[in-house]
């Protein structure tokens, strides 16, 4: 269904609410405000098939530009802001966007992509013009609140790092349906997690990220509210459940681990029953965290593993996680299976390369090359995630192919990081990995063989830590840095990678 049902139906029933301030935004206030944006576009000459970029944090108007470029047909890329210049840069130039929105606290970031903004003709701020963007509320404002005459669905593009380490553009064929036909998210939603018109659903991370932000589409689409919180805060998140009433969340672990380590007092005193369901991915929950949740808040806590791609879906309720402890999930669209490197499928048990078959289909937006990569000879296609099956077909996660690090629920490829600090003049090889981290699950570590002349002190170590947070977005860069003097690698030059994760992963 799309929202404008409900602006019809229940005007003044909150769509979205600001957590930090409790600032309503109702359903007739989003329509209107989606419908003058999605005008604006028309104005501006987008067409079906264009693209849009959004570069916000959570803010309360994030929804209603998604919403406005989702009825007017074209493709909208929500960027990560915490990436640098050049990151933001690359972005906005590979998936063509002809419409940028930000704000003024991105400020600083944005007025250095000048020159990578050629192909966007328009440039808004949210919160008030700044150099070379205009002010969005000024050239919104006198639009017509009405839906544009030639609503059509859109798409979000989502980018993900991929195998060279560059963002990819995750890109969905724009289908034929009419605006607001029913979409596989909401029908999970409906079917499977049992949001309602009544439901309020909070959402403690970035509205950038996928899962966030199309659950929240799902929930508007099935009359819910979304409570939007600034940002994670493991006190605030219990507050605003009992505050808001929550029925629905959506969680990483490394939010689970941040809760569990509240003093009890304070893990206590907030009171939760409102919440019927709260929901977990993006990377694997350590069992024992798993195991502590569900003593404190019940059979509640359903998981979930999927990509941006939407190629698979696994799914595992409480029950049936207690009864597969460690489980990813069963699939529950078309079928999930693990390949060895021969091509065979491997055996109950066995790891291979998990493959999906009867998914949805995508390409990779101007990457003929990784969107071949991503399938095999009978149309399968893979995250690249490693792990096996058990007899009753639920999943376990135990590597993934390309050495991706999930930190905190945040994919970091560490090609991207070794590219840069490669350059380093003190580095003569550097290798980057995820060791251990109590908080987030993996931490980044750069291991490094030093060039003649330089020691390695701690001076150094964070030499090297510094000029990488100088030329990327700070979660990518090492927390840490060792030094080898040697890397382990073949005659061929190949990194044994796996080697060197052995000597942080030894149990």
């Amino acid at each position: 269904m799309k929202p404008e049902v409900y602006a019809a139906s229940h005007p003044e029933r909150p769509a979205i609410v600001m957590a930090s301030t409790g600032r309503a935004i109702t359903y007739r206030e989003m329509e209107e405000s989606a419908n003058r944006f999605a005008r604006l576009l028309r104005q501006r000459g987008l067409q079906r098939g264009d693209h849009v970029a959004v570069m916000l944090d959570n803010d309360p108007h994030y929804l209603e530009v998604v919403w406005g470029a989702l009825r007017s047909g074209v493709y909208v890329t929500p960027i990560n802001w915490h990436l640098g210049p050049g990151e933001v840069g690359y972005i906005v130039e590979d998936c063509e966007a002809s419409v940028l929105v930000t704000s003024s606290r991105f400020a600083a970031n944005a007025t250095q992509l000048a020159q990578r903004l050629g192909r966007v003709h328009t440039r808004l701020s949210m919160d008030g013009p700044f150099d070379g963007f205009e002010d969005y509320e000024a050239s919104v404002r006198e639009l017509d609140g009405g839906p544009v005459p030639d609503e059509t669905c859109g798409a979000v593009m989502f980018y993900s790092s991929g195998t060279t380490g560059r963002p990819k553009g995750i890109k969905p064929p724009l289908g034929d349906e009419p605006y607001g036909a029913p979409v596989g998210m909401e029908m999970l939603l409906d079917g499977l997690y049992g949001v309602t018109e009544e439901s309020r659903y909070l959402v403690p991370a970035p509205l950038y990220h996928a899962a966030p932000l199309v659950w929240s589409l799902a929930v508007h689409r099935l009359g819910g509210t979304v409570i939007v919180m600034d940002r994670f805060d493991a006190v605030e998140t219990l507050a605003d459940i009992e505050k808001y009433r929550v029925t629905h969340a959506q969680f990483v672990p490394t939010h689970f681990i941040r809760m569990l380590k509240l003093p009890e007092d304070e893990r206590r005193r907030h009171d939760l029953s409102s919440l019927c369901m709260a929901v977990h991915a993006a990377a694997p929950c350590p069992v024992e965290v798993k195991r502590a949740m569900l003593d404190w808040w019940g059979p509640i806590i359903y998981e979930y593993y999927a990509g941006s791609e939407s190629n698979g879906y696994c799914s595992a309720s409480p029950e049936e996680w207690l009864e597969h402890p460690g489980t990813a999930g069963r699939s529950i669209l078309g079928s999930v299976h693990a390949v060895r490197e021969d091509g065979q499928e491997a055996a109950v048990g066995e790891v291979g390369q998990l493959w999906f078959d009867g998914g949805a289909v995508f390409e990779y937006h101007n990457d003929p090359d990784k969107t071949a990569e991503a399938f095999n000879t009978q149309g399968w296609s893979t995250l690249g995630d490693v792990g096996y099956l058990d007899e009753d077909g639920f999943v376990y996660l135990t590597d993934r192919t390309s050495h991706m690090i999930i930190s905190g629920g945040v994919n970091i490829y560490p090609q991207e990081v070794e590219n840069l600090l490669a350059m380093h003049p003190a580095i003569f090889d550097v290798a980057v990995i995820g060791v251990p981290d109590e908080d987030f699950g993996e931490a980044v570590k750069a291991v490094v063989q030093l060039a003649p002349g330089y020691s390695g002190d701690e001076a150094t170590a964070q030499e090297i830590i510094t000029y990488c947070q100088a030329n990327l977005a700070k979660f990518k860069c090492p927390r840490s840095v060792d030094f080898m003097d040697e890397l382990p690698r073949l005659p061929s030059g190949k990194l044994l990678k796996r080697k060197l994760r052995q000597r942080y992963w030894q149990t």
